[in-house]
C-alpha cells in the first residue's frame, strides 16, 4: 500500500513516492483512472489523454503529471483512492458514475470490431484505381491541416473558387491558430466544455472522407481515439437508400452484424461511443435534419431523418460522440446550434504537397522534377493545395512525361489534359494518337458521361444511382470506372451501385464537354445576377461555364477532336464569342459584377476576343470577391489587353493587399474613379496608393473607407495629392482618422479638393462648428438627397455582410452623438440598422457574436 511517510502535502508525497507508485499501480491504473473521473477530479479530456500513452507504466506517469497541475486537494484524493482500492471501487459502484468492468464477451466485440475497421480501412481507393489494384492507407496517407472555424455559411460563389481565395489567408494564420490533429478533435480546447459534437467541413475533394478513414485505421490499429470503446461508422450515401422507418439499432446493424450479441451494452454506455456521419451534403434529407419530432430510444422506429436529426441534437444517446463531415454548401441546414467545435480542413501546405508527390511517384528523383515543374506553374501550384486536384495534377504529369508539350494556362487546359491521360492510361493506348476504331468508342462514352454529368449537374446533384436511367445506359462501356466511383450500398433484400464523378470540379467538366459537342443549346447567361433578397445560387454554375468556354476556345476544341474524336460545331462557337464580346461591353458600361465573365475570357487565350470588347465606357466591378491570385490574373489579362482610361475599378471588399496593388499598380494608373473600401490597408498598402496619386494623370476620385487608416497613412496620402493636384473627391468614412489628420487636407480644399468625406472617424470630441470653414470637408451628417441616397448605400452593403462584417461596422457607426440624427435621412437609417440587427439576432447560433450584436442592439434601442 501507498504511504505518505509524514510528507507535509499531497503534492510532495506524488513526488517523493513517484518511482513507487509507477511500479504498484501500473496493474490498476485504468480502474483508478474511471474513479478519478467518477470523483470529478479528473475530466473525460484527461482521461483520453492518459489512454493516449501506450503500456500501463507510461500511463500512470502521466496521470501523477496531471495531478501535479491539478493541485493538492487532487492529489490527495488520488492518494486515498490508490491507498483503499478496494473499498474504493465498491463505492465507484454503488454510485454508479463510472463504468463497471466490461464482460470478456464486450472485450471480445470490442477486439474483433477494431479488427474489421483496421480490415476496411487499411486500402486506399484513389480516384481511378483499377479493378483489384490495392493501395495500403499507411504508405499513401499525407496529412491534412486542421483548424478551428468554418467557411461562412453564407456562400456567394463557387466552394471551390471560395477555397482557393480562403486558402493563403487560413495557412497565413497557421502560425498563431493552432493546428489540430485528428487525435484532438474531441479535446476540449478550454478544459472546461466537453467536445460531444464536432462538424467538420471543407470543400469537395479537400479529404473529409480521407480524415474519416485515417481516424479508423488509427482507431482500428490501437494508435488513437482510445478513449472510445467503439467507433461506428455510417455514410450518408448509404443512408439515402433507407425509404422506410427504421431505427438506430438497424441503422447500426446493417454493416456490423459482429456487434448484435453486446449492441445493448455499447448503446448502455455512450459515452463510450463515437458515431461518424460521413458526407452530409450527400444526404437526399439534408434541408429537413432540424427535425422537431425526436426518437428517444435506439429501439424506436421512425424516419431516417428524425433518427439522425435526434443524433445530432442530442436527444437520441445524448452521452455519445458525433462527428459530421460536410461540404459547405449544406452546411446551413445542419442545427448547428448542438455543435461544440467547428473544425475546417484546409488542405495540405507546400510540404505535404510534396509528400503527396513523393508517395504518388515512389522515386524522389521523379517526384523532386514533377514538383518542380509545377512549382514554375503558378496555376497548377494553386490547385495542388486540395488534394483531389493534387492527384489530378499527378495523373496529368505522369501521362505527359513533364508537361513536354506546351504549360497549361487555364484551368480547362489542366482538365482536358487530364481527360486525355486518364483515356491513355486506362486503354493502354500510349502511342501518340487513339486508333480510329478506340476514338470512337471513347467519343461516345465520354458523351454519354457528359450527359449524366450535366443533366445531374443542373439538378444540383452529384450522387447517381444504378436504377437511374441515365446511369443505367453506361452499363458495360469502357473506362467508365476511369471517371466514376462507384460504391455498393446494401440494404436487407436490395443492393444498389451508387455512382459519383472523381470530383464535383471533373463532373462540371464533363457537363461542359456536352453542351459544348452536341446540339444542346448554350445556357442563356454566363452567370446568375439574383440579389441576396432573392436567394443565391453560391456560384453554382461558375466552373462550369468557364470549362464551357475553355472547350470552345480554339485550342482546346483541336485537342478533344484529335485525340478523343470529339469536335465543337462552328456555328456554337461563333455565337459564344459574340455573346461573351456583347455581355462583356454590356457590363463594363453599366459597371455591374463581372468577375465570371472575365475569367470566360481568360480561359479563351484569345487576345483578339478581348480587342473586340470596345464599350464606351470602361467600368469593372469586382467588388464583394475576396480576390486570389487566379482573380487577378483574369483582371490584368482584360486590362492589360484594353487601352486607355478605366472610367471606374471597384475593389471594394475583395480583401486587396499591398501585394496586389503593387501587382496591379500600372492599372491602377489608368483609373479615373478608384473604391478600395472595406479591406484592411496598411502603411505600406497607403505608400503604394500615394505612389499612384503624386504621377496619375487620371485619378480624380478614390475611396478608401472603412480601410482602418489612421492620420500617419492620411499624411502619406495628403503628400502626394499636394505633388500632383489632380484628384478631386476623397472619401474616408469609418477609418481611425482624429482632427490631426484632416488638418494635413486644409490647405487642399476646396482645390484640388473639392470633397472629403470623413464621418464615423475619431472625432468623437471635435467640434463639427470647427469644420465650418472647410465647406469640402464633411464631419458630420446634413439632411440632403445626396447623403440620404448614400446612406441607403450603406444600409445595403450592411444586408449583404456577414455578421462578423457587420460587427465591425457597428463598431463605428453606433459611435454617435444625439446632434447626429437630426437629420430625417440619419434617424431613418439607424432605425433601419437596428430592424437589421434584431434579424440578425433572431437567426444567429453562435453565443459569442450573439452577445456582439445584443450589445449593439442595446446602444441603439435610445
Amino acid at each position: 500500500m501507498v504511504e505518505r511517510d509524514g510528507c507535509n502535502s499531497s503534492l510532495k508525497a506524488l513526488g517523493v513516492l513517484r518511482v513507487s507508485l509507477v511500479d504498484e499501480l501500473e496493474g490498476r491504473i485504468d480502474s483508478l483512472l474511471e474513479i478519478l473521473v467518477s470523483r470529478e477530479v479528473f475530466t473525460r479530456d484527461d482521461r483520453e489523454e492518459v489512454l493516449c500513452h501506450l503500456g500501463p507504466r507510461a500511463r500512470v506517469r502521466e496521470v501523477l503529471d496531471i495531478l501535479q497541475c491539478k493541485g493538492n486537494e487532487a492529489a490527495d484524493i488520488f492518494l486515498s483512492i490508490s491507498s483503499h482500492p478496494q473499498q474504493e471501487a465498491q463505492i465507484h459502484r454503488k454510485e454508479g458514475n463510472a463504468d463497471p468492468p466490461q464482460s470478456v464477451e464486450y472485450k471480445k466485440v470490442q477486439q474483433k470490431h477494431k479488427d474489421v475497421i483496421k480490415r476496411r480501412s487499411e486500402s486506399m481507393l484513389f480516384y481511378n484505381t483499377r479493378h483489384g489494384e490495392k493501395i495500403l492507407f499507411s504508405e499513401h496517407y499525407v496529412n491534412l491541416l486542421l483548424a478551428d472555424g468554418h467557411q461562412g455559411l453564407d456562400m456567394k460563389r463557387h466552394e471551390v473558387l471560395t477555397f482557393g481565395q480562403k486558402r493563403l489567408s487560413l495557412q497565413q494564420k497557421s502560425a498563431v491558430q493552432r493546428k489540430i490533429t485528428p487525435a484532438e478533435l474531441f479535446l476540449s480546447t478550454n478544459g472546461k466544455h466537453p467536445v460531444k459534437k464536432v462538424l467538420v467541413s471543407g470543400v469537395a475533394g479537400i479529404g473529409k472522407t480521407i480524415l474519416v478513414q485515417k481516424m479508423l485505421f488509427d482507431f482500428g490499429g490501437n494508435r488513437d481515439h482510445l478513449g472510445f470503446d467503439f467507433i461506428i461508422h455510417m455514410t450518408f450515401r448509404d443512408l439515402n437508400l433507407i425509404d422506410k422507418p427504421t431505427n438506430f439499432r438497424e441503422l447500426v446493424l446493417r454493416k456490423n452484424r459482429h456487434l448484435a450479441k453486446e449492441l445493448d451494452n455499447i448503446l448502455e454506455n455512450d459515452h463510450k461511443l463515437l458515431i461518424i456521419l460521413d458526407g452530409f451534403d450527400e444526404f437526399r434529407h439534408y434541408r429537413s435534419c432540424d427535425v422537431d419530432t425526436f426518437v428517444t430510444e435506439p429501439d424506436e422506429d421512425a424516419e431516417v431523418v428524425e433518427v439522425l436529426g435526434s443524433l445530432m441534437q442530442g436527444e437520441l444517446l445524448p452521452n455519445a460522440s458525433i462527428m459530421l463531415t460536410s461540404r459547405p454548401a449544406a452546411i446551413n441546414h445542419i442545427p448547428v446550434g448542438c455543435i461544440d467545435r467547428f473544425v475546417l480542413i484546409s488542405g495540405f501546405s507546400l510540404t505535404e504537397v510534396q509528400d503527396f508527390f513523393l508517395r504518388y511517384f515512389q522515386d524522389s528523383a521523379t517526384a523532386d522534377r514533377m514538383f518542380a515543374v509545377v512549382s514554375a506553374n503558378e496555376l497548377m501550384l494553386t490547385l495542388c493545395y486540395i488534394p483531389a486536384f493534387c492527384y489530378i495534377v499527378c495523373c496529368i504529369l505522369q501521362e505527359s512525361k513533364d508537361l513536354s508539350g506546351e504549360s497549361p494556362k487555364t484551368m480547362t487546359d489542366i482538365y482536358v489534359q487530364y481527360l486525355v491521360a486518364l483515356l491513355r492510361s486506362h486503354t493502354q493506348a500510349r502511342a501518340q494518337t487513339f486508333c480510329q476504331v478506340q476514338k470512337e468508342a471513347l467519343s461516345k462514352v465520354v458523351l454519354k458521361l457528359g450527359r449524366l454529368a450535366f443533366l445531374k449537374l443542373m439538378e444540383h446533384q452529384t450522387l447517381f444511382y444504378s436504377s437511374d436511367k441515365d446511369v443505367a445506359e453506361l452499363e458495360g462501356c469502357i473506362v467508365v470506372s476511369t471517371f466514376l466511383d462507384k460504391t455498393v450500398a446494401q440494404e436487407p433484400g436490395c443492393t444498389e451501385e451508387v455512382y459519383s464523378f472523381a470530383h464535383l470540379t471533373v463532373q462540371e467538366f464533363f457537363a461542359a464537354v456536352y453542351c459544348a459537342v452536341t446540339d444542346h443549346p448554350l445556357p442563356e447567361a454566363l452567370q446568375q445576377t439574383t440579389s441576396p433578397g432573392e436567394g443565391s445560387s453560391g456560384g453554382h454554375l461558375d466552373l462550369f461555364h468557364r470549362f464551357l468556354s475553355g472547350i470552345l476556345a480554339e485550342r482546346n476544341a483541336n485537342l478533344l477532336s484529335r485525340q478523343v474524336g470529339l469536335s465543337c460545331n462552328k456555328e456554337k462557337v461563333d455565337s459564344y464569342r459574340q455573346r461573351i464580346i456583347k455581355e462583356l461591353t454590356m457590363l463594363c458600361e453599366s459597371g455591374a459584377p463581372i468577375l465570371n465573365h472575365l475569367h470566360c475570357l481568360f480561359e479563351q487565350q484569345d487576345p483578339s476576343l478581348a480587342l473586340s470588347v470596345e464599350p464606351k465606357t470602361l467600368q469593372v466591378n469586382v467588388s464583394d470577391e475576396t480576390l486570389s491570385q487566379m482573380d487577378y490574373n483574369a483582371i490584368k489579362y482584360f486590362l492589360n489587353l484594353t487601352k486607355g482610361e478605366i472610367l471606374e475599378l471597384d475593389l471594394t471588399g475583395t480583401g486587396v493587399s499591398c501585394e496586389a496593388l503593387r501587382d496591379i499598380q500600372p492599372l491602377l494608373l489608368r483609373c479615373n474613379r478608384l473604391w478600395l473600401g472595406e479591406n484592411i490597408l496598411g502603411m505600406d498598402a497607403a505608400r503604394v496608393i500615394a505612389d499612384v496619386l503624386q504621377v496619375s494623370e487620371h485619378l480624380q476620385q478614390l475611396g478608401i473607407g472603412w480601410t482602418d487608416i489612421g492620420d500617419d497613412e492620411l499624411l502619406a496620402l495628403s503628400g502626394a495629392i499636394r505633388v500632383n493636384k489632380k484628384l478631386e473627391e476623397l472619401w474616408l468614412e469609418g477609418n481611425r482618422v482624429s482632427y490631426r489628420g484632416l488638418l494635413s487636407l486644409s490647405d487642399l480644399t476646396p482645390y484640388p479638393l473639392k470633397k472629403i468625406v470623413a464621418i464615423w472617424n475619431d472625432l468623437a470630441d471635435t467640434d463639427p462648428d470647427s469644420f465650418c470653414t472647410q465647406e469640402s470637408i464633411t464631419v458630420s451628417f446634413t439632411d440632403d438627397g445626396i447623403w440620404e441616397g448614400w446612406g441607403k448605400w450603406v444600409f445595403k452593403r450592411c444586408e449583404v455582410s456577414s455578421n462578423d462584417k457587420l460587427v465591425t461596422v457597428l463598431h463605428k457607426v453606433c459611435n454617435i452623438s444625439v446632434h447626429c440624427l437630426e437629420g430625417q435621412w440619419a434617424s431613418n437609417f439607424y432605425k433601419q440598422l437596428l430592424q437589421l440587427i434584431k434579424q440578425r439576432i433572431e437567426i444567429c447560433t453562435e453565443d459569442d457574436m450573439l452577445r456582439k450584436l445584443e450589445k449593439f442592439e442595446t446602444i441603439l434601442s435610445f
